[in-house]
């Protein structure tokens, strides 16, 4: 799970780290975490096989880089491609739907916030999400939601802007 380079990764891998390789989405990151106070948060490129960290901020030794790859299955942000709404969870201990989902326990977070990013032409991108051991009251207010689904529009533009200068160099 853990690479400090993109040696060995194959193009798409590559290719979604380069995306995300860039200090506007880095700064969306910490204010993610910091609007949350979680200890780490994610933009992932998510299909229907694969979930690859396209931009990761790790206080919490989480142990992901850009270009490193999850089992898709193991994800909730495989859900929110399939549903495409967001997910916020301020403690899984006390939910009934998430408290035995095999995600939370297999990565061991209690807390959990995805929300989708969807490209200018509706196609599904990925997830800018969020976990911590911790739980985080108050996570699924309609402030906080909002403010990260701020965040989750100000990537999908960025992402957007990166798409357009790679179909037109």
């Amino acid at each position: 799970m853990n690479g400090d380079s993109l040696n060995g990764r194959d193009d798409f891998a590559r290719q979604s780290a380069a995306q995300g390789d860039d200090d506007a989405i880095r700064a969306i990151l910490h204010e993610l975490c910091d609007v949350t106070d979680m200890g780490f948060a994610a933009v992932a490129r998510v299909t229907e096989s694969r979930w690859i960290a396209v931009q990761v901020l790790d206080k919490i030794e989480f142990g992901l880089n850009p270009g490193d790859e999850l089992e898709i299955k193991t994800t909730i942000c495989d859900e929110i491609r399939a549903c495409g709404q967001e997910v916020v969870i301020d403690d899984v201990a006390g939910h009934q739907q998430w408290r035995t989902h095999h995600t939370p326990m297999l990565y061991g977070f209690r807390s959990y916030a995805s929300f989708p990013l969807t490209l200018p032409d509706g196609s599904f991108y990925g997830t800018l999400c969020a976990i911590d051991p911790r739980s985080r009251a108050g996570l699924s207010g309609p402030e906080v939601v909002a403010r990260l689904t701020d965040c989750a529009r100000r990537v999908e533009a960025i992402l957007a802007t990166k798409a357009r200068v790679d179909e037109h160099p």
